[in-house]
């Protein structure tokens, strides 16, 4: 099997948390070089992770021939600068979700890997898990009949308004930061990109979402609502996760996180009776970075298309515009 040597582009806590420890699992993947703003901090990774080389400035990265791939982790309003630097230099880039804050500014990310020839994927990690697969396969098979109604929740703690989720000027608010989540899941489970979308938020005092529902009307009838929220007990690391689709025959539920790991189960109501299904999934963040691997190696699909990225990115588009934001040179700014 051959290894793809992968850059980290940033010292952000989801790489250090969640996607390097990922990337160790990964058997395609081998952890070349990491940089930060400062060379301290990536020589900290490096040690910390087994990283071959550190760079003390992102240009350096980007400029070493051996490097293949780069994971983007950078906060969102560095997502386009960043990803087309590196697909410039011909790097394959997995760049953190949400990809781009608007339609606009994806179709030029996509534009920018097709004209370098070189892959690009939106880092949403809990698409690859095999309980999104199972999910999605009892609905694409019919086990519940035709879906007629969805629903989905993200509620997580709040933060101190120094966190960057916090600040309008970095791209926060709920509805960018988790309802991405719930809206990739409603567009992934049914398929399609919605009619009529309406959305509704509370704002805090900076301006910020810090908590939206939505509600999706789809061209074959099917209806689907959501809630994100930054509303628990700040910084406690809360959170409510929550999915049911139902259809004419029955209806399925789950409480599984997005992104958790280990032994997870659904359960799926037809009939009357009540069957609860167990699935294993293995860390979510190290699948991603697996699949981009093969695609490099091996011509593989990117399981997370760019149409899919575009699709999604539209529908975010229209919920923030309903909600009350615009985007404006990637920010949002409530009308």
């Amino acid at each position: 099997m051959r290894k793809v040597k992968w850059g980290v582009l940033g010292t952000a806590g989801i790489a250090k948390g969640q996607t390097i420890p990922g990337m160790r699992l990964a058997e395609n993947c081998e952890l070349y070089a990491v940089a930060g703003r400062n060379l301290e901090k990536a020589e900290n990774f490096k040690k910390e992770f087994g990283f071959e080389k550190a760079y003390g400035s992102y240009e350096e990265l980007l400029a070493d021939e051996q490097v293949e791939a780069v994971y983007i982790p950078l906060p969102n309003t560095l997502h386009k600068e960043w990803t087309i630097k590196a697909l410039e230099a011909k790097k394959h880039v997995l760049c953190e979700k949400p990809l781009a804050p608007c339609e606009a500014e994806a179709r030029e990310m996509i534009e920018a890997a097709e004209k370098n020839g070189v892959f690009l994927m939106e880092a949403f990690a809990y698409l690859h898990s095999p309980i999104v697969q199972a999910l999605k396969s009892e609905v694409d098979r019919g086990s519940i009949g035709k879906i007629l109604y969805m629903e989905t929740a993200f509620i997580t703690s709040d933060y101190e308004l120094s966190n960057i989720r916090m600040r309008k000027e970095t791209n926060g608010g709920a509805l960018y930061d988790l309802g991405c989540y719930n809206t990739s899941q409603i567009l992934w489970m049914l398929d399609g990109e919605p009619e009529k979308v309406m959305a509704v938020s509370d704002y805090s005092e900076q301006g910020v979402d810090v908590c939206t529902s939505g509600i999706m009307t789809f061209g074959n009838g099917a209806r689907a609502a959501f809630t994100c929220g930054m509303l628990l007990e700040t910084e406690a690391d809360k959170r409510i996760d929550r999915l049911q689709i139902h259809g004419t025959k029955g209806h399925i539920r789950s409480e599984a996180e997005f992104n958790q790991q280990g032994k997870l189960n659904y359960t799926i109501c037809t009939d009357g009776k009540e069957v609860t299904k167990e699935v294993f999934a293995p860390q979510n963040y190290s699948l991603e970075v697996a699949q981009l691997g093969r695609c490099i190696t091996e011509g593989e699909v990117p399981y997370v298309s760019n149409e899919f990225t575009l699709k999604l990115a539209r529908t975010m588009d229209r919920l923030l515009e309903a909600a009350g934001y615009h985007t404006s040179n990637g920010l949002f700014q409530k009308s």
